[in-house]
């Protein structure tokens, strides 16, 4: 479901709406439209926690940011608010916030947003949503299609590829030293 207010919304209004509207989780396109998301179906649900918890452990073990789950908002510089289902910020970045800031929607695009395509999902409009994170400012993104088992990495410099059921995808130069196994996203295995 979309709906455009009458009048457009201040950061803080959007984010108390937010609030008021748990456990729905609510995104903001930079026209002030926004999208309401319904919670998320067990596969969906699952392969979102698979790729955020590799993610987390390894930015445990790196110490260079911080990883965040599909919960987490980041309110873009085009005036958009997104949730990617898994994001990566870099620790210098997120040290010049205040501790105020970040009770709310950090107002930067990840370093790395993932997102995983469920079957409510148009590969069209996440495509548009991976563009739109590397257009603001991240500078790298998985979009992991698990019904047609492919990756498509989206990286700073506007380049792409797309990946064939890979067992195994690297983080780049961008989380040096992380690679996700994917063999699970493939077969979900429950």
């Amino acid at each position: 479901m979309e709906f455009t207010p009458q009048k457009p919304m201040e950061e803080e209004e959007f984010f108390e709406l937010c609030q008021e509207a748990d456990p729905l989780r609510l995104e903001r396109d930079p026209n002030g439209k926004i999208i309401v998301m319904p919670p998320a179906g067990s596969y969906r649900s699952n392969r979102s926690l698979q790729i955020a918890s590799q993610l987390f452990n390894w930015a445990q073990q790196a110490d260079r940011g911080t990883a965040f789950d599909s919960s987490g908002g980041f309110t873009l510089p085009n005036g958009a608010t997104r949730a990617p289902d898994a994001a990566w910020v870099a620790e210098h970045r997120l040290k010049s916030l205040s501790t105020e800031t970040k009770e709310k929607f950090l107002p930067l695009a990840p370093d790395f947003a993932v997102e995983v395509r469920s079957q409510n999902d148009t590969r069209s409009g996440l495509e548009t949503k991976m563009e739109e994170y590397i257009d603001n400012g991240a500078r790298l993104g998985w979009l992991i299609d698990p019904y047609e088992e492919t990756v498509t990495v989206y990286r700073e410099d506007g380049s792409t590829d797309e990946f064939d059921s890979p067992v195994t995808l690297s983080g780049e130069s961008v989380l040096p030293g992380f690679e996700c196994d994917l063999e699970r996203i493939w077969d979900p295995s429950y």
